[in-house]
């Protein structure tokens, strides 16, 4: 890579930005860029993703304006642990048990934000509902964990672009970002997480059919949610 050289720390500098490994030895920085309002480049279990402190509307700001994204698109969160949900979104409508075979893993749950959620209105201003991911990805979930908020996340790619499955897949991009965190390729191919709207009571609708389309519906099923067929 032209302009790059290797450091005794393992970092990769390079004029765009600072490539280290996906590894927890790094998630500490990680954290810190997260805390400090920053953008972040890091692998989940499906896309690379661009990663920030869903409670700064700034730093939600500059991932729009990185992408080239409309506001009017919403934007998912991820966070540490299945347990942590409650604290951003309305789960208590759910089958026990539920959210635990689902998750970790690649599919994002929208769901309702209600009144208690403590979420930022700034972020998807207007929409009562909030796409809630906890990926089945060690690194990311400690940055979660340790940043004390929900991380938003969304792919790591120009809107409308082909998402990313590798780190060179976006690396017009990596000059925006305080850190790059690199995973290697993705096994998972570009289908991204399977989507799944959970926000009415014993329904589930597929918004998005992702990597996990098949397995996410036998669990919904299995805990005796029916596909809503409405359309509205």
């Amino acid at each position: 890579m032209a302009g790059s050289f290797d450091n005794p720390d393992g970092n990769v500098e390079t004029m765009k930005a600072t490539v280290s490994p996906a590894a927890e030895d790094y998630g500490q920085e990680a954290i810190e860029a997260i805390r400090a309002g920053k953008v972040i480049a890091v692998p989940t279990d499906t896309l690379y993703g661009f990663a920030c402190d869903a409670c700064s509307a700034e730093a939600v700001n500059r991932i729009y304006e990185i992408k080239g994204r409309k506001h009017t698109s919403p934007l998912a969160i991820c966070v540490g642990d299945v347990h942590d949900i409650k604290h951003y979104a309305v789960t208590d409508h759910l089958p026990h048990g539920l959210l635990d075979c689902l998750l970790p893993g690649p599919v994002t749950l929208v769901l309702r934000r209600g009144e208690s959620s403590i979420l930022e209105k700034s972020l998807n201003p207007g929409l009562e509902s909030i796409g809630v991911r906890v990926p089945d990805c060690n690194f990311i979930r400690v940055i979660a964990r340790g940043s004390r908020s929900a991380l938003a996340l969304t792919s790591a790619n120009l809107s409308g672009q082909p998402s990313s499955i590798d780190i060179k897949d976006f690396e017009n991009l990596w000059e925006h970002c305080a850190y790059v965190y690199d995973g290697g390729i993705l096994p998972a191919g570009r289908a991204g997480s399977t989507v799944v709207d959970l926000t009415k009571l014993g329904k589930y609708k597929i918004l998005r059919p992702g990597s996990a389309k098949e397995e996410t519906v036998a669990i919904l099923e299995r805990h005796s949610l029916l596909e809503d067929g409405t359309g509205d």
